[in-house]
């Protein structure tokens, strides 16, 4: 049976990654300092398009499971272009929020989609999939957020029309590379109703677990979004200047791609896939102890060291995960559940964080996000322990 090859499917996730990096960064400044909208303003809009991006991957999963992935990919991407496009053409308020919140859905969506795709890769293991996913969303992180700066002073215009061009890309890239992925699921569907009419049922003890995972990602990603949201007024408070948090996340983005390389040198099984979990949460709990005691900008890399060698390890393995307790007909689903809890992390986290500092301190913050990411990791780990030896393992 003819796949889609690899290669194709994180290009289009580079392409994504890259278009995307071109908005999201430039949001709170473009809004507040040109546009002159206040930052509680500027903060519904950023939670409305986190919104957006749950109901997206929580639609385009139910989707994927149901109707013809090719098909559902190239509406996403063909959206996220005619969106894009308009947004070069008109930026002004209200209508840059407008467009943020589609933009917010097909972000979602086209990710969810991407990767449902990759569960159905069978060359290589799910494992190696996903890694290679989070390292081609990273490295267009890396590129995205490298340029961005640059062009947005040359004209705005300009960066929305970039970013156009590179969905344009993707979009003639689905179109004539992902023919194989509609191929498959029409058999896929033909094979189950010539056999067993009723679609395969999730385990009990599977449903238990990934119901926990989903809610680990919520927390996670919660506290995680400290990072993003405060930690930069933090440090400025410090007299650390701005360009140096900015080096943070350099930092970050160079170490994620150098990890994903060594993960994927030493192993492609996923026999070892939640101990890889585990010592993820762990970094990330971890870095926040470290926040705890920083007061100099060597113990601001030290925790951003600890942080990425954290989400690179954890963050890749737990689609990995879901997709190996999932049946087939429900994977789409799942994944779309992944990336939708995660969404609502990073929706809820600035607000959380803000309510937390107002009430008390960044210290308390700090200590209140390890004891948080330390519960996560000591229910998961006593889940594991208990329930492990009654999960089913799909593997197709």
């Amino acid at each position: 049976m003819q796949e889609l090859k690899l290669r194709w499917l994180l290009t289009g996730s580079l392409l994504s990654s890259i278009g995307m990096s071109f908005i999201w960064p430039l949001t709170s400044i473009y809004l507040h300092n040109r546009l002159g909208i206040s930052l509680t303003t500027v903060g519904v809009v950023l939670l409305l398009n986190s919104l957006a991006s749950v109901a997206g991957s929580y639609v385009a999963g139910m989707a994927y499971d149901k109707a013809n992935p090719y098909w559902l990919l190239l509406s996403g991407v063909g959206t996220a272009f005619v969106t894009l496009v308009v947004l070069a053409l008109h930026h002004g308020w209200p209508m840059f929020a407008v467009l943020l919140f589609v933009l917010g859905i097909t972000s979602g969506w086209n990710l969810t989609l991407v990767n449902a795709i990759g569960t159905g890769i069978r060359r290589y293991d799910g494992r190696y999939v996903f890694n290679m996913l989070y390292f081609a969303q990273n490295l267009g992180v890396v590129a995205g957020t490298a340029i961005v700066g640059y062009v947005y002073h040359i004209s705005v215009t300009l960066l929305f029309a970039i970013a156009a061009a590179l969905f344009a890309f993707f979009f003639a890239l689905v179109f004539f590379t992902y023919r194989p992925v509609g191929h498959r699921a029409v058999r896929v569907r033909r094979a189950e109703s010539a056999g067993d009419p009723q679609p395969l049922r999730l385990p009990k003890w599977n449903r238990i677990v990934l119901i926990a995972f989903f809610a680990a990602l919520l927390i996670i990603w919660t506290m995680y979004q400290q990072w993003v949201s405060n930690l930069s007024v933090y440090m400025t408070d410090l007299g650390i200047p701005l360009s140096r948090y900015s080096m943070l996340w350099t930092l970050n983005a160079g170490l994620i791609v150098g990890i994903q390389i060594l993960l994927n040198t030493l192993s492609h099984s996923g026999k070892y896939l939640i101990y890889q979990v585990f010592f993820g949460i762990t970094m990330v709990a971890l870095s926040f102890v470290v926040l705890i005691f920083a007061k100099s900008y060597a113990w601001f890399v030290l925790a951003m060291t600890v942080l990425t060698m954290g989400e690179a390890t954890a963050f890749p393995a737990i689609p990995a995960l879901v997709n190996d307790l999932t049946p087939l007909d429900l994977k789409g689903r799942y994944q779309g559940m992944v990336n939708a809890w995660a969404s609502a992390g990073r929706a809820l986290g600035p607000l959380f964080g803000g309510a937390v500092i107002d009430a008390t301190s960044y210290t308390t913050l700090f200590i209140v996000a390890t004891a948080a990411v330390g519960v996560v990791l000591l229910a998961l780990a006593t889940l594991w322990l208990l329930v492990h030896q009654r999960l089913t393992v799909f593997n197709y």
